[in-house]
């Protein structure tokens, strides 16, 4: 009966629907439409959505049904927008507290968690070189994309009680090596130093390695269950994600106005853009110099990349995306290597984001970065977004850590919140395939790649 009623409503429900972004639009770019008519017609639209959402259970949805509402109540309800960022603070708490436990638990999960040094060495070191080069290429095209686009530029600051830094601090190279290393991990985890974090757990899961397999054990085992913990941690987390989507938009549209959704619109497109431009320039001219079958690798990573982009979650294509791998003709040692390995350190499309979701906040600070910042900034970035691929939105507490270690302010932070999830979709649909394409081409590299010739396959 609930389908049938679903399917009867759905065509009224599209076409309110639509009616309701052209509204939306009006607001945004000042199309000539009567106020009373514009509103009453947006939150007919709000309704609708709202109706449709009941039929869906996923986060995602909500997600982007609580943006358009919450930009609604910042625009027609400004006084009660105000207090509606509490939400949003409580989230990017809650968010940043989960780092230190998920990067400690994923990152000896991926390093301790093989039982022979020796057997994985020469596979290691090739898809972590492969991992590093790829992810570098992804940063600087997101650096350069955000700095051509501008997107943060224009927004007008928030009335809010935080201080904001006229510049990052500067720091010779001296300060900025010695600050890498932790005197004490407890405190690097009290002070959220993300950089200390992740190097006091590299070398501790490498220590891990030259014990015998007794002796590590245990531990092994506990940090396999605080990962899978934290994960969970984070999937409640994450329960309250469109009450902080919506508060965050309803806040930002009440102080900054409705123009604000131009630049995060802006911040999308430059996204999506650059995501493709990589693919193009990467992906593609790889898979053709190493002579890989086009179709058939696009009719194997085609589900995997779908749940990526359904999901926002890399873990959850992981198992399809092994299978998958497999049945292409990567032998199941390379596969069950590279593809789990990927998860925490081929982050193409999460670190092209973080380039320019970092640089977005500094520009909407009106902090100017030199390029020299920016490129520290981003080798940071290349460390610090290791080891969270698996959960939705994760690189949210990356950005979150970033600005904190940079003298960033929070407030842009809570404004991409509002479009994050869309952002989500695709930088985990390139994260996806990305970790497939590697592992195609470290199977290549280690000659254990074997693909059936058909008729109806291409190799270019």
């Amino acid at each position: 009966m609930k389908k049938l009623i679903s399917l009867k409503y759905k065509p009224i429900l599209i076409f309110v629907l639509i009616i309701a972004f052209f509204s939306v639009l009006k607001a945004i770019f000042h199309f000539n439409l009567p106020d009373q008519l514009s509103g009453g017609i947006r939150w007919l639209g709000l309704i609708a959505m709202m109706a449709l959402g009941i039929h869906h259970h996923k986060v995602t949805v909500w997600i982007i049904i609580s943006m358009f509402v919450g930009a609604e109540i910042g625009y027609d309800f400004p006084a009660v927008a105000q207090q509606l960022n509490i939400f949003s603070k409580i989230f990017i708490k809650l968010i940043k507290c989960v780092i230190a436990p998920l990067l400690f638990g994923t990152l000896i999960v991926g390093i301790a968690g093989h039982s022979n040094l020796k057997q994985v060495g020469r596979l290691g070191w090739k898809s972590l070189l492969y991992f590093e080069v790829v992810t570098t290429i992804a940063l600087a095209v997101g650096l350069i994309a955000i700095n051509i686009s501008k997107a943060g530029t224009g927004i007008t600051q928030i009335n809010s009680s935080e201080a904001i830094p006229a510049t990052i601090k500067q720091q010779g190279w001296k300060e900025l090596v010695l600050h890498v290393f932790p005197d004490n991990f407890i405190k690097a985890i009290s002070e959220g130093q993300v950089l200390q974090i992740v190097v006091f757990t590299l070398l501790f899961a490498i220590a891990m390695m030259f014990v015998s397999k007794e002796t590590r054990k245990p531990f092994l085992t506990f940090a396999e269950s605080l990962s899978s913990i934290m994960f969970k941690f984070t999937d409640i987390i994450m329960k309250m994600a469109p009450l902080a989507v919506g508060g965050a938009i309803a806040y930002t549209i009440a102080n900054m106005g409705i123009d604000v959704m131009r630049n995060l619109i802006s911040l999308l497109a430059t996204l999506y853009v650059a995501l493709i431009v990589f693919v193009l320039v990467v992906f593609v001219p790889l898979i053709i110099f190493l002579k890989i079958p086009i179709r058939r690798f696009i009719n194997h990573v085609t589900e995997p990349i779908s749940i990526a982009f359904g999901t926002a979650s890399s873990e959850a294509a992981l198992p399809l995306a092994m299978e998958n791998m497999e049945k292409f003709g990567v032998s199941r040692e390379v596969v069950s290597f590279v593809l789990p390995t990927g998860l925490s350190f081929n982050l193409d499309g999460t670190t092209l984001y973080l380039a320019l979701a970092s640089i977005f906040v500094a520009q909407a600070a009106g902090i100017e970065l030199t390029i020299g910042q920016q490129i520290i900034m981003m080798l940071t970035l290349m460390l610090t977004s290791k080891g969270v691929a698996g959960v939705a939105r994760a690189s949210l507490v990356i950005l979150a850590a970033t600005a904190s270690s940079f003298g960033l302010p929070e407030w842009p932070i809570a404004a991409i919140l509002g479009i994050d999830a869309l952002m989500d979709m695709g930088r985990t649909a390139v994260n996806t395939l990305g970790n497939c394409l590697a592992t195609v081409v470290i199977g290549k590299w280690e000659n254990e790649l074997n693909i059936p010739k058909t008729k109806n396959e291409e190799l270019v």
